[in-house]
């Protein structure tokens, strides 16, 4: 199968597109980049020129192709509303090209967009009144309304592994610069996680089921880590004291981060290993974030 990623050079995408090369398919990777595309090529993908908020080189990009995989989001947190809409319409235009196709479009979703401290399950939807600007599962919902074969991949917090660039760098990097590895209350707020190679073959998995109408999957390797073990270990590393502080304090501390900070979103992925037969097999966030290429950066 030829199939058309975005984000393809990402921590995510870029593990995506190897597994899916591994396994005996084509790849037409998304490069908004010189240095992207010789990345790519590097990697034994095509390459097509283009980026999230060019639309008419993404569906260009997806007609071409016998599949579809989304991984790609701006990651601009000064501006994630903006940055969500751009991923909306990203959605919506690549689904244009589809229609009438059959052919499968997976997009990349969130288990922190479901209810907080309630144990999120593949079949839960995300509150019609959740204040959360991301838009991915309700663009891919319009597009299942319309016959179009969409699978939702919801990934955890922590999607860990060497490279990583994500939330757990970002409470070191704070951890770093103030001198304190901070937990909220009694730190017992949980984060889920999953290794980007495990996440990867999700992905690859959830392309060859190519399931008829609207799916979704847990990538979730772990239910949930307490953040008190994270900040634990980053203290360790970092020789710093670990500290609790109240909700107040700490969203002081982590000033933007703060509402990342406090996510309690235990999650299962029952549903997605039976149905997908995928068992993650690589080391689990707290062994993984013990290496030393988490604090060299």
């Amino acid at each position: 199968m030829k199939v058309f990623v975005t984000g393809a050079t990402g921590f995510i995408g870029s593990a995506v597109v190897q597994e899916l090369i591994n396994a005996g398919h084509e790849v037409l990777g998304l490069a908004r980049s010189q240095q992207s595309a010789e990345l790519l090529a590097a990697a034994g993908a095509q390459v097509h020129h283009g980026d999230l908020q060019d639309l008419d080189s993404l569906k260009a990009g997806v007609a071409q192709a016998d599949g579809v995989i989304h991984t790609g989001f701006i990651h601009d947190f000064t501006q994630f509303a903006a940055m969500c809409e751009v991923d909306r319409r990203a959605i919506e235009a690549m689904g244009e090209v589809l229609a009438g196709t059959d052919k499968p479009f997976i997009v990349t979703s969130g288990t922190a967009l479901l209810p907080s401290g309630k144990l999120a399950l593949e079949n839960d939807a995300r509150p019609a009144d959740s204040p959360n600007p991301r838009q991915t599962e309700q663009a891919a919902d319009a597009l299942a309304a319309k016959g179009i074969r969409v699978t939702v991949v919801r990934l955890p917090p922590s999607v860990h592994g060497e490279g990583d660039h994500g939330f757990v760098p970002i409470l070191i990097n704070f951890a770093r610069q103030k001198g304190i590895s901070v937990y909220i209350e009694d730190g017992t707020n949980l984060w889920p996680a999953v290794h980007r190679f495990d996440a990867a073959k999700l992905f690859r998995l959830a392309l060859e089921k190519n399931e008829s109408g609207l799916t979704r999957y847990h990538g979730v390797a772990e239910q949930g880590i307490a953040f008190k073990e994270i900040a634990e270990v980053i203290g360790r590393h970092l020789n710093v004291p670990v500290v609790s502080k109240s909700a107040g304090d700490a969203a002081a501390h982590f000033e933007w981060f703060a509402h990342f900070a406090a996510f309690n979103n235990p999650s299962l992925a029952v549903q997605t290993q039976e149905q997908l037969n995928w068992q993650p097999t690589h080391i689990g966030l707290i062994e993984d974030i013990d290496n030393d290429y988490y604090f060299t950066a």
